[in-house]
């Protein structure tokens, strides 16, 4: 079954920013065990990091084109890793390994079929 895991938080970009170069090589640690973990017992579907909400843009349901992200917000999307792997529990256990600065979001992918 297919996770969507949602890295982020308050001023997730700004927090990231303001990192040591010793916090952010802890991180990249940590992103390095979550992925020797997932070859062990899943799959890495994608993932990546996402740019600041600035440099964002929404189409409204009446679609309409704004600049920025749909809301304001505190709460900030920093990035995202689809995994295939058994169960929630699964997938909660990897992304425990994630860094813990941010938080981590788990959401079941809903496997809708489109034709």
């Amino acid at each position: 079954m297919n996770f969507l895991l949602l890295l982020g938080g308050p001023d997730h970009h700004d927090r990231w920013d303001a990192l040591s170069k010793d916090e952010r090589d802890q991180a990249h640690a940590d992103f390095i065990a979550f992925e020797k973990a997932l070859v062990e017992r899943g799959t890495r579907l994608a993932g990546d990091a996402v740019g600041r909400p600035e440099t964002a843009r929404t189409i409204h349901t009446d679609g309409t084109v704004t600049e920025g992200p749909f809301a304001e917000s505190v709460e900030q999307l920093g990035g995202f890793i689809l995994i295939d792997v058994p169960t929630i529990d699964d997938a909660t256990e990897l992304a425990d390994l994630l860094p813990k600065r941010f938080a981590t979001e788990i959401r079941p992918c809903l496997e809708v079929k489109l034709s």
